[in-house]
């Protein structure tokens, strides 16, 4: 189970457009393309309410943030890859690191043990077969920047390993948690505020 934040569709079509005339590599399924921004790797069912509750009441402290996918990466090491990622350009406050922190925070509460691994915010496209060196993808990965996208929301998300598509993971989003205080959202407008321009 992870909590993420989603590109929206927009967003997934440009980067799948830009990934279509490159074969040679086995592309993540655009349909699971997600930014982790807390992992656990197992969640009691009985915690699971609790869990959501917390993390709720995260997604109310942070106000929406723009983001767009730019420059890429991999994992290990370029030398010795792995995991071929699409990199984020965020505003200077690095909201995502936020986000985070205070996911993890709501999972340690909810006693759901989050991974400890240092939190760097990727989208994964590609799982290589070995240990590849990958300076001529990245090369070419590190052209794609995505349009600018404002995150309402974070998701938590189930992952059911071997279940999708070629024994790949399935995922089912559990909650919706959308980010800032009801007051400064249009369905929670203040008295007197204006109704948004349709």
């Amino acid at each position: 189970m992870f909590v993420a934040v989603l590109p929206p569709d927009e967003v997934r079509e440009q980067l799948e457009r830009f990934l279509e005339p490159r074969p040679g590599l086995a592309w993540t399924n655009p349909s699971q393309w997600h930014l982790t921004l807390t992992f656990c790797a197992d969640v009691d069912d009985w915690r699971l309410d609790e869990f959501t509750d917390r993390l709720g009441s995260v997604a109310r402290k942070h106000e929406p943030f723009r983001l767009r996918l730019a420059g890429a990466g991999a994992f290990p090491s370029v030398e010795r890859a792995k995991v071929l990622w699409a990199g984020v350009d965020q505003p200077e406050d690095r909201p995502l690191h936020a986000l985070a922190a205070g996911t993890r925070s709501a999972a340690n509460a909810s006693g759901c043990a989050p991974d400890g691994a240092r939190f760097r915010p990727h989208l994964t496209l590609a799982r290589l077969a070995g240990r590849e060196d990958a300076t001529a993808w990245l090369r070419i990965l590190d052209t794609f920047s995505s349009s600018d996208w404002e995150v309402s929301e974070i998701a938590l998300v189930d992952s059911f390993l071997g279940e999708g598509p070629r024994g790949r993971a399935r995922h089912e989003i559990v909650a919706r948690l959308p980010l800032g205080r009801e007051g400064h959202r249009w369905w929670g407008r203040p008295a007197g505020a204006r109704s948004p321009a349709l």
